[in-house]
């Protein structure tokens, strides 16, 4: 039924924009970027089909799409999750709530507070702290919550180290200031957080970012012929669907 819904958006849509995505190398470092133009371009977040099965891969998620007129364009994981694949974190895709917010500090990059949300709404997106998500309660259509979070209104999350020895490829999303546009960007080397978090701010000029995951990041980006495909299955998949 979710997937009839979006044909039924799309086909009243008309044809998406293919996202842009470009290379850029910062500081010594390579990075892969993905913008979306919310206000012309259908984004949506997946994690399993009608009969509980997780996606897992991109080409799954477009097959399931094709079958209905559609195709995936641009797509990346979207935060972390559990061994079974079920979010970590708050997740809520087209009005239906999976897991409910979890605010409370913990183990691991989730737990590294202060976190976010990445809400998507009609039009706009927004990278959103998680105290300030409870509080404001801005209205989403779909919303994935991961950690921690990069930039917090113009500033790095205070718990960055300059020299951080944790070395990962990493993956994350940032928003414009007036939610028309999403930032995605993933490393094509390893980063510590600090380096990874600057690119946002410095080299993007983007004020509220959040880390959606590492070791696991994957990108699908026709633009510039790379579709990851990797060796296990992931949980949430955001994604721009196209079709006409």
């Amino acid at each position: 039924m979710r997937l009839l819904m979006w044909l039924g958006l799309a086909l009243a849509a008309g044809s998406a924009m293919a996202t842009e995505c470009r290379q850029e190398r910062y500081a010594g470092n390579g990075y892969s970027i993905c913008e979306v133009d919310l206000t012309r371009e259908r984004l949506e977040l997946f994690l399993a089909d009608e009969s509980g099965g997780v996606y897992g891969h991109f080409g799954t998620l477009d097959k399931a799409l094709a079958a209905r007129g559609l195709r995936l364009g641009f797509a990346m994981n979207a935060g972390m999750y559990h061994d079974n694949r079920a979010p970590v974190g708050y997740y809520l895709e087209n009005g239906r709530v999976l897991q409910d917010v979890v605010s409370s500090d913990g183990p691991g990059n989730f737990g590294l507070l202060p976190n976010g949300i990445f809400c998507i709404g009609d039009a706009r997106a927004d990278v959103v702290e998680t105290k300030a998500f409870l509080e404001s309660k801005p209205a989403c259509r779909s919303a994935t919550q991961s950690g921690p979070m990069l930039v917090i209104d113009g500033e790095l999350h205070p718990r960055f180290l300059k020299n951080g020895t944790s070395r990962h490829i990493r993956n994350g999303v940032g928003t414009t200031a007036d939610g028309k546009r999403a930032i995605f960007v993933i490393s094509d080397n390893t980063v510590n957080f600090h380096e990874f978090g600057s690119f946002f701010r410095d080299g993007l000029g983007i004020d509220n970012a959040l880390y959606l995951d590492g070791n696991v990041s994957r990108l699908r980006a026709p633009a510039l012929g790379r579709d990851d495909a990797g060796f296990t299955t992931i949980g949430p998949i955001v994604g721009v669907v196209e079709g006409n």
